[in-house]
Order: structure tokens, then sequence, then C-alpha cells
């Protein structure tokens, strides 16, 4: 090829020289340096170790390079004659290309490794989680069906959204559900994962219990049956009822539990003012619940009640206002009691290095994005490239 077409032209052969060099060049440092580290720093690993398949794509980006250094050399040829192209073009440069592509494949070696972000220095940590364990009595007796507090939400939704908003106050407490009606029943034992307690607050409803009433001191008891008294936390029960309990026994279990160390607060839920209490057939409302002379049944808020377990409970009672229930005087009262170390974890973390690589990845990229490989006439002038 004549020497002043050569600048016209851009080498397969120094292409394909570049490839084989800078890939071994690249994966020899690439494997003695882990080599080095996995022998001599124990603590060194790759978080993201997935990551390192994306080296797969390199022999594309090589193949890709090579093609269009091929593609470049047959469109130029083929667009004019170079009597016709040296007056409108000024050529490759054959080594500006090279260097392009050099800082393009080392940046993208560089960001493969900071994506899986290599980490050393390993530092063992212990973290304690303190707390308290609560239990939480829900009433589902009919009469929460009632719609008395907010319009188009029963006492029961409300308490269940009461509750949530509860949970998302907790912070280290392990908490359970106690269900109560005529009878009680532990629907969730004691745990700490506030995302299954939600879930299982989602699957409760009135006929979960077919014995109806509202037996306020079976639940207490229930609730202390399922404390772990060998456990040394302090423990509390949060009730949310109407506080229309049958059996009177509420105070006198309030009483026990307080001396057994326990806590108990209420929640009230309803109005003073006398409603009925809806039946449903499936989702639609059929009519009220009367009593044996057909006399429509109304339940009311036995706010005096309620007020007395938590009095007995040596806890605080506050009421249901609209959605709200009020549970910044639960939270006060409950952020009194002491909280226990419930789980000590011990855990190893580990020091990010990937900012090693990133930056200097991101540093070569834009050095690539301003090197262009066309020639300049300030090269032909010094005469640097005289075998381009």
């Amino acid at each position: 090829m004549k020497q002043e077409n050569k600048k016209y032209h851009l080498h397969k052969s120094s292409a394909t020289f570049t490839i084989v060099a800078i890939e071994l060049i690249f994966w020899s440092i690439f494997y003695i340096s882990i080599e080095y580290l996995t022998i001599n720093v124990k603590e060194f690993r790759f978080q993201h170790p997935t990551f390192l398949w994306t080296f797969l794509i390199i022999p594309i980006i090589n193949i890709v390079w090579w093609t269009n250094r091929s593609w470049k050399n047959k469109a130029l040829h083929k667009y004019a004659s170079y009597l016709v192209i040296n007056n409108i073009h000024n050529g490759f440069s054959n080594t500006r290309s090279i260097l392009k592509f050099i800082l393009f494949r080392i940046a993208i070696g560089l960001l493969i490794i900071s994506l899986s972000n290599p980490q050393y220095g390993e530092n063992e940590r212990t973290v304690e989680s303190k707390g308290i364990d609560i239990m939480i009595a829900l009433d589902i007796s009919k009469s929460m069906l009632a719609e008395d507090i907010t319009p188009g939400y029963n006492r029961l939704k409300i308490a269940k959204i009461g509750i949530n908003k509860l949970l998302d106050k907790l912070q280290g407490d392990h908490v359970g559900i106690v269900v109560f009606a005529g009878e009680a029943y532990k629907q969730l034992p004691i745990t700490p994962d506030y995302f299954v307690a939600k879930l299982f607050l989602k699957t409760i409803e009135t006929q979960m219990i077919s014995s109806q009433g509202t037996d306020i001191g079976n639940a207490i008891n229930q609730c202390l049956t399922s404390f772990d008294f060998e456990r040394e936390t302090n423990k509390a029960i949060v009730i949310l009822s109407d506080g229309e309990d049958h059996e009177k026994q509420a105070i006198e279990a309030a009483k026990i539990a307080a001396d057994s160390g326990v806590v108990t607060c209420t929640i009230g839920m309803g109005t003073n003012k006398g409603v009925p209490i809806p039946i449903f057939k499936g989702e639609r409302k059929i009519g009220n619940v009367k009593d044996k002379n057909n006399e429509t049944v109304l339940t009311t808020l036995n706010e005096e009640n309620l007020i007395n377990i938590a009095n007995a409970g040596g806890g605080t009672y506050t009421r249901a206002n609209g959605l709200d229930l009020q549970l910044k005087k639960i939270m006060e009262r409950i952020s009194k009691i002491e909280k226990s170390t419930l789980k000590k974890e011990r855990y190893s973390t580990y020091d990010d290095q990937f900012q090693w690589f990133l930056i200097p990845g991101l540093a070569l990229l834009i050095f690539n994005l301003l090197i262009s490989e066309k020639r300049g006439n300030f090269e032909d002038k010094i005469k640097l490239f005289k075998n381009e």
C-alpha cells in the first residue's frame, strides 16, 4: 500500500496484536492478584461473584472492535478515491485508535471488577436487640362488627388498622396475638417478625370463634400462658375491645398479670351511643342481631370496664377516635417498661474496595471519549506518525 494511503487504512494486524497483548496482560495481572489475595488475605472475597460472569462480553467487544476497523476501511475506500478523500478527510491514526481501545478495554474490566465488589478487612460486630414481649389481645366477638366509630369501618377493621400501626412503631420488641370472644385462642406465638404478625392479622375475622360473648379475663389468661416466664424479659398485654365483658373476671385477671410483672393496657373500640350489630351473609348485610323478644340488640362501649382493667393491670387506657387509636398513650406506657436484651447476634462485616476500580474505570472511559482516532494536521507537521 502506498505510503500516502496508509493514513486512510486501519491495520488489522496491529488490531490483532493489541487484542492478544492486552488480554494476556490483563488476565495475567488479574489471576496473579486473585491468587495472592486468596492465599495471603483470609478476609478477601467478592461480595457479588456472579457479576464476574460479565467478563464473557470481553470476547464480543474484541470481535466488534476488530470488525469495525475492517468495516471502516471498506466504507471509506468505497466512498471515494484517495485523491478525493485527501481533500475532505485527514485520515486515521492507528496509534490513537489502538489507544482508545486499550483505554476502553481496561475500563470495562475495572468496572466489572467493581460490580463484583472486592472486599477485605473482616470486622466482627455484636449487635444486641433490646425490647419487651407484647401480647396483643383482639376482641372478635360479633359486636366488633358494629360501625359506630367511622362510617364504612367496623370496630374490628379499625382495630386491625391500629395494630398494624402499633407494629410499625415497635422496635426490637417481640409480639404475639390472642383472639377472643366467648373463648380465647392463641393466634400467633411470640415472634420478633412483624411481617409474619401482619400476615396473621389479615386472616382474623369474627367467625373464627363460634362461642359468642366477650371474656376478657380468659383472653388475659391466654396471654399469660403465651409468655415464657423463664426468659428474663419484661412483658405487656394490649387489649383491643368494646369492653362488653360478660364474664366479669377481667379485673382479677389483670391483677394477677400485674403480680407476675405484666403490664396490661386497654384500647376502647366503639362509642357510648348504642348501635345495632349487623348480620352478614358473605359480603351482604341481611339484618341485625335480635334478642329472644325479637328486639334489636344494641352494643355500646363499656369504657368504665376497660379503664378498671387497665388500672388493675398497672397500664393505661385509650380510646379509638376515627381511624386513630390514640396509640401515643400506649406507646408512652410501653416505653416506660424497662427493655431487656432479647437477642445477641454476632456477624462479620467487610470493607468495600469497589471504589478502587470504579473511579479509574470511569476516568478511562472519559479519556476514551476525549480521544479522536482521526489524524490531526498537527500530527502531519511534526511527523510523529511516519508509519501511519
